[in-house]
């Protein structure tokens, strides 16, 4: 098994230059004007024009001002405040900044199209670092 990104934004163009530049992606295939595949992840990312106000999944309607969902995604950095600086630039928006936990540093961003995202540096022991001495 294996799994994909699929991001749907309402300029393909603009999104492009957004995730390449902020993440370091570079572009594999181009399909058509509305549909590319990025690569440098562990998985490949498409992003996929699909325009505001169309119908998508569960009958919603697509928005990109900043929304919730229950699905976001950590993208895993060696140095998170440098991570944060490059996605400002590129134009994230920053929710809430750099901080520190027992798993590592994160902070938490939003993408110019309304998609929010965790940039993480895990500490020495990550996640384990949150279980109680008898789990680990």
């Amino acid at each position: 098994m294996s799994f994909l990104l699929n991001i749907d934004v309402p300029d393909v163009t603009a999104a492009t230059t957004f995730y390449t530049e902020a993440f370091g992606l570079t572009v594999g295939r181009r399909f058509g004007t509305d549909f590319v595949e990025l690569k440098g992840w562990p998985a490949p990312v498409y992003l996929l024009a699909k325009q505001a106000g169309t119908v998508g999944a569960g009958g919603d309607r697509r928005r990109y001002e900043r929304h919730w969902t229950p699905v976001h995604i950590d993208i895993v950095v060696d140095d998170v405040d440098a991570a944060v600086e490059r996605a400002l630039r590129a134009g994230a928006i920053l929710e809430v900044a750099a901080s520190d936990a027992p798993y590592g540093r994160i902070a938490m961003l939003a993408d110019p199209f309304g998609h929010g995202f965790c940039l993480l540096a895990f500490s020495e022991r990550g996640y384990d670092a949150l279980l109680e001495p008898d789990d680990a």
